[in-house]
């Protein structure tokens, strides 16, 4: 970014380039502030001409995330990005509606078979685990359980 851009030019060029939560452009817009104070105001404005809002922001986020992740790891995302609740529960909704379909993908790509033991199976679990998908859909995969 160029040096000299005031504050709202500044914030006007991270959004031209994608959506940010409010928090995470008032972060970057704080290194160039001489005064913090004129971070919220200019904030509000944004949201008040809607180029910036945290409803688009989650759901653009969940999107992308939604391809590799399951709906706990993308709401942890969101949170550490200070996207708030009723933001994150309509982000997700349609991750969770789809949860087990983007469960059997990821353990196909990287798996591809059943479990041949203990070791094994915890290895897929702990995989499935730690990409944020649920207890049950994780059950379901692992299991070869076709019920929706």
């Amino acid at each position: 970014m160029k040096k000299g851009l005031s504050l709202r030019e500044r914030a006007i060029a991270h959004l031209a380039q994608r959506e940010h939560s409010r928090a995470e452009l008032a972060r970057k817009l704080a290194h160039h502030a001489d005064d913090r104070d004129e971070i919220p105001p200019l904030l509000d404005e944004l949201v008040r001409r809607k180029l910036l809002s945290d409803d688009r922001y989650a759901e653009a986020r969940a999107n992308a995330l939604g391809r590799k992740f399951g709906a706990t790891r993308i709401a942890w995302e969101l949170r550490a990005k200070g996207v708030g609740n009723a933001a994150i529960a309509q982000a997700t909704r349609e991750v969770r509606a789809t949860e087990l379909s983007r469960a059997r993908e990821a353990w196909a790509k990287r798996f591809g078979r059943a479990p041949r033991g203990a070791a094994e199976r915890a290895k897929q679990i702990r995989f499935l685990q730690g990409r944020g998908f649920s207890f049950d859909a994780i059950r379901r995969v692992i299991g070869g359980t076709d019920e929706e």
